[in-house]
Order: structure tokens, then C-alpha cells, then sequence
């Protein structure tokens, strides 16, 4: 149901429909927020920060639609993305770039040798467990590699939830999110060799 619903939400966006409005993220107190593809379908302002720091190979991990991915592909760098819903895979393989239906806790080709490993638009949050993900991910990196995530901005909102996708009176099922503010990093083992902000969004670049 988490794939139904985000791909109905692709769906109507593309279609000039009721759009992302219509499928929201809804938290365990019932507080709903839109669900925002329309920033996942093309280059979005502070995006730049992000791909003028990758150096390919870059793995692009949630990349949904891929505008990222196919940004970078578009300048000459490899990217790839890996996203768990089959539809957005299929936009960004559509769209020039290639990408990967999957699950980064699972088996990920050429690990050990990506420069780049991207976390845009909160992905730092997949798993609902930041400091397991970021010690996942340092394992898939080449050395010397980065790790780019977008977080909160400091002083700003930390916290591990349960939410799930809802669309009207269709609800998908519970998964763990978490929400990471940029002076509360967990610890991974990682270091902050850098942090910056762009058109009000918050990132970090982390080494192992």
C-alpha cells in the first residue's frame, strides 16, 4: 500500500490532477502533511549545493522520480538511483538516468566503490534509525567517498515516528521515519567535514 499510494501521488502530479495534496504522510497523533512529490519531479532550488559536491560514481538512495539522478547524468556524471517503488524507477529510466528498484539495507551492486551517496530531501530519515543507515551506507562508499544529506535545519526538529501514506479513507500501513536536525546527528562513526545552507534547506556532507 506505501508503493499504491506513492504512485497514485505520481500519477496525478504527472496527470495535472488533484496532485500530491491528495496523498498525505500521516503521523501516529493523526497530524497530516502533504506528501510532497511535487518537489521530487524536478530540480528544485538548493538542489545545486548537492550536485556540484557529487563526484561519480554517486548512488542516489530514495531517488524516487530521479531528478537528481538524471541532473547528474545529464552533466557526464554516473549516477545511479535506488528506489523501493517501481514506478519512479521506471520515470527516471524514462527520463535518460539509470536506477535500480531496491532496498539499500539489502544487496547493493559495487559497494565499496561510490564516491558520492546521496540523501536528499529528508532520506536521512529511511528506517526510521539514522545512525544504522549512515553506518549502512559508509559500508557502500569508496574511500575517501562522501555521504550529502539533507537534514533540519540546526536547533530544529530530531525525533524517530511511526507514519503511513493516507489518501482519503485509504490508509497504507505504518513504517518508521525519522526526522534529523543538522547539531543532532547521531553517532555513526561518521564526521561533518562540511555544512551548508541553500534556499532555506539545510545539508552536511559526511565522511567515514
Amino acid at each position: 500500500m506505501i508503493g499504491e499510494l506513492y504512485e497514485r501521488a505520481l500519477d496525478e502530479q504527472l496527470l495535472g490532477e488533484r496532485g500530491a495534496a491528495s496523498v498525505q504522510i500521516e503521523d501516529a497523533t493523526g497530524a497530516r502533511r502533504p506528501l510532497p512529490v511535487t518537489d521530487w519531479l524536478r530540480l528544485r532550488p538548493g538542489d545545486e549545493g548537492l550536485l556540484s559536491r557529487s563526484e561519480g560514481p554517486v548512488l542516489d538512495v530514495g531517488s524516487g522520480p530521479g531528478r537528481l539522478t538524471v541532473a547528474l547524468t545529464e552533466r557526464g556524471v554516473l549516477a545511479v538511483g535506488i528506489d523501493n517503488a517501481p514506478a519512479a524507477v521506471a520515470m527516471t529510466v524514462a527520463a535518460g538516468a539509470p536506477a535500480l528498484v531496491g532496498d539499500v539495507f539489502e544487496q547493493i551492486p559495487g559497494a565499496g566503490l561510490w564516491r558520492t551517496i546521496l540523501l536528499a530531501d529528508g532520506n536521512i530519515g529511511i528506517g526510521g534509525d539514522p545512525a544504522t543507515l549512515l553506518r549502512r551506507l559508509a559500508l557502500l562508499l569508496a574511500p575517501g567517498g562522501l555521504i550529502l544529506a539533507e537534514v533540519n535545519a540546526p536547533g530544529g526538529t530530531s525525533r524517530r515516528e511511526r507514519v503511513r501514506l493516507r489518501s482519503g479513507a485509504t490508509v497504507g500501513p505504518w513504517f518508521p521515519w525519522a526526522q534529523v536536525a543538522a547539531d543532532d546527528l547521531p553517532q555513526s562513526g561518521l564526521t561533518v567535514s562540511e555544512r551548508w545552507e541553500e534556499a532555506t534547506r539545510c545539508f552536511v556532507a559526511l565522511t567515514p
